[in-house]
C-alpha cells in the first residue's frame, strides 16, 4: 500500500518540467517583491528604532521606541497631520463635481470626445509642471486668479500662497482640479454601465429628475465612489510634490506642510533618518486603519448591479 502511495507522489518528467517553468515565471515578481518591498519595509522599521542620520552606524545608535514617543509629543507633527486632513476636503468636492460633469458628458453631444480628453489632460500632465503653472495662477501680484478678482470686484485678491488660511484653500482647489479628470472618467464609465431599463421602469412609475438620481444613479455608481474614496484617502495622506514646488519651506509657520513633506524635511533636511522612518510607519498605520474601516463599512452603502 505504501509503495502505491510513493508511486503516486512521484512526479513525472513532464510534470516536473511544468513545475520548474511555473517557478521560473513566479520567481521574478517574487524576487522583485523581496528586493523592492519586503526588504525596504524591514530596513525602515529597524531604522525607526535607531538614531540613524544616514552617515553614522545605524545599529550602534539603537534607541528603541524613543522616536515613536517623541513623535506623539511633536506639535509640528500634529499640525502637518491636521493640514493633510484639511486638504482631503478636496476629495468630496472632486466627487461632487466629477459626477455632475460626468452626467453632462453622458450625452450624445457634438465634440464630446474632445471635451472628455481636455478634462483628462491634467491627470496625465507632469505634477511638477502643473504645480509651477498654478503658482502663477495663485501669484499675489500678477496671478491670473487675482487679476480676475480685481477685474470683477475692483479689489485685490488674497495672498493665496502666503497666508495661513488661504494657502489651504489654494491647495484644495489645485488638488481638486488635478484629480477631477479621473473622477469624471470613472463616473462616466459607471453611468454607461447602468441599464437603461432601470430608468424607463422608474419613469413609468412616475419618477423623474432628483428621484432618478437619488434612487438609481447614485446607488449604482457607489462602487466608483468607493474606489475614488479609498484611492483619494491613500493619495491624500501622501501629498508632497505640490507643497514642495508651490510653497517654499512648507509655507508661513508650516501652514501648508503635509506629513510626507515633514517626513522629507526631517530625513533629508535635518538628517534624522530614524525619526523620519518612525513617522513613515505611523503614517502607514493611519492609512491602513482608515482603509480597513472603509472596507468593513462598504456593505452598508456600496451597491452593485445584479
Amino acid at each position: 500500500m505504501s509503495g502505491n502511495v510513493a508511486k503516486r507522489k512521484k512526479m513525472s518528467k513532464a510534470a516536473f518540467k511544468e513545475h520548474c517553468w511555473g517557478l521560473a515565471f513566479v520567481a521574478p515578481p517574487f524576487i522583485g517583491f523581496l528586493i523592492f518591498m519586503a526588504f525596504p519595509i524591514v530596513f525602515a522599521f529597524i531604522a525607526s528604532l535607531t538614531k540613524w542620520t544616514g552617515m553614522n552606524n545605524m545599529l550602534d545608535n539603537f534607541v528603541g521606541l524613543r522616536n515613536y514617543i517623541k513623535l506623539f509629543t511633536d506639535d509640528r507633527f500634529w499640525k502637518v497631520l491636521l493640514n493633510t486632513i484639511i486638504y482631503m476636503l478636496g476629495i468630496p468636492c472632486g466627487m461632487i463635481l466629477g459626477i455632475i460633469i460626468a452626467m453632462g458628458m453622458n450625452r450624445k453631444i457634438k465634440g464630446i470626445k474632445v471635451l472628455r480628453t481636455m478634462y483628462y489632460i491634467p491627470v496625465i500632465s507632469s505634477l511638477v509642471a502643473v504645480s509651477i503653472l498654478w503658482m502663477w495662477v495663485f501669484n499675489y501680484d500678477y496671478g491670473l486668479l487675482n487679476s480676475i478678482i480685481k477685474l470683477i470686484s475692483g479689489k485685490h485678491g488674497p495672498n493665496w500662497l502666503g497666508d495661513e488660511f488661504w494657502v489651504k484653500v489654494a491647495m484644495i482647489i489645485f488638488m481638486t482640479w488635478k484629480g477631477l479628470g479621473t473622477s469624471i472618467i470613472l463616473y462616466l464609465s459607471g453611468l454607461q454601465g447602468i441599464p437603461k431599463d432601470y430608468y424607463e421602469a422608474a419613469k413609468i412609475d412616475g419618477a423623474s429628475g432628483w428621484n432618478l438620481f437619488r434612487n438609481i444613479t447614485w446607488p449604482l455608481v457607489s462602487p466608483v465612489t468607493f474606489y475614488l474614496l479609498i484611492t483619494g484617502l491613500i493619495g491624500g495622506f501622501q501629498v508632497f510634490v505640490e507643497v514642495l514646488v508651490m510653497v517654499p519651506n512648507g509655507g508661513l509657520n508650516y501652514s501648508a506642510a503635509t506629513v510626507v513633506f515633514y517626513l522629507y524635511d526631517k530625513a533629508f533636511g535635518n538628517n534624522q533618518m530614524g525619526y523620519a522612518s518612525a513617522m513613515a510607519f505611523i503614517l502607514a498605520i493611519i492609512i491602513f486603519i482608515i482603509t480597513a474601516i472603509n472596507f468593513v463599512g462598504q456593505d452598508k452603502w456600496v451597491k452593485t448591479i445584479e
